[in-house]
């Protein structure tokens, strides 16, 4: 994979994705980002996550799944790739991690593809190979007129803002190629199994979630011993004993609704 980089001009247009359906969740407008388009635009602080607000799963990255087991239930996705999920809330539409006021519930963990927002790279080719080019969502309540944290400075450059978010979006990105790896593996080793989640609230209510993957743990317990080897030099097996662990935050995420 190549080093991602701010676009130039000529690899902009090659570049951005027209602001059409089909678009990243929590992405409407996402542009190249350079000077000719975004000199009078600014960073506004974190804190308002209202984008996130109807998202009752999100994805997570391989490395995040320890930390991310303690706070919601992980699943897999049931795409050709399988990716790691965070279960947010138990109904269609609603996140029970987002208050009424924007903010995200004071204790609990907030996944980096929440944080990214609102830049994402964008994928295509150069003459060395794939080209990641840094964008940012234009329609994102923290894109504000004005100098206050702005992209670029005076000549163009990019300031501190816009540096470190190329450094979390390399960084995301090459998390995210080591998790499709371990969602490939899991499905060639055949330890992914259909799931559905059956929930009954206080009030009598019940709920239930279904069309998710997880790691069957009898099946895990029969991997052999060379791949079990192969996987733990490949540090695959926290995030595995993560997503097996997370079933206990069911629980909990029912108590957070309820609430």
């Amino acid at each position: 994979m190549t080093s991602p980089t701010l676009a130039s001009p000529e690899t902009a247009a090659q570049a951005a994705p027209a602001p059409v359906g089909g678009m990243p969740l929590f992405y409407r407008r996402p542009r190249v980002l350079r000077p000719a388009l975004h000199a009078g635009l600014s960073l506004a602080p974190a804190g308002d996550y209202r984008f996130a607000a109807s998202a009752n799963a999100v994805p997570l990255l391989a490395s995040e799944l320890p930390t991310a087991a303690r706070h919601f239930p992980i699943v897999f996705s049931r795409e050709a790739v399988p990716h790691p999920m965070a279960v947010l809330g138990l109904r269609a539409g609603h996140n029970a991690f987002v208050e009424a006021d924007g903010r995200w519930r004071a204790g609990s963990y907030m996944p980096a593809y929440v944080r990214r927002h609102p830049f994402i790279f964008v994928e295509g080719e150069g003459a060395g190979g794939p080209r990641f080019t840094l964008c940012v969502d234009e329609e994102a309540a923290t894109v504000v007129p004005g100098r206050g944290n702005p992209f670029f400075d005076e000549a163009g450059q990019p300031t501190a803002a816009t540096r470190s978010a190329l450094d979390f979006c390399r960084d995301y990105q090459m998390h995210h190629h080591a998790t499709a790896e371990l969602g490939r593996a899991l499905l060639a080793a055949d330890l992914l199994v259909e799931h559905r989640a059956d929930v009954a609230l206080r009030d009598g209510e019940r709920l239930s979630l279904s069309g998710f993957r997880v790691i069957d743990e009898a099946r895990f317990a029969q991997l052999p011993d060379e791949t079990f080897l192969e996987w733990r030099a490949k540090g695959w097996l926290p995030a595995i004993y993560a997503q097996l662990g997370s079933a206990s935050a069911w629980s909990s995420l029912i108590d957070r609704l309820a609430d």
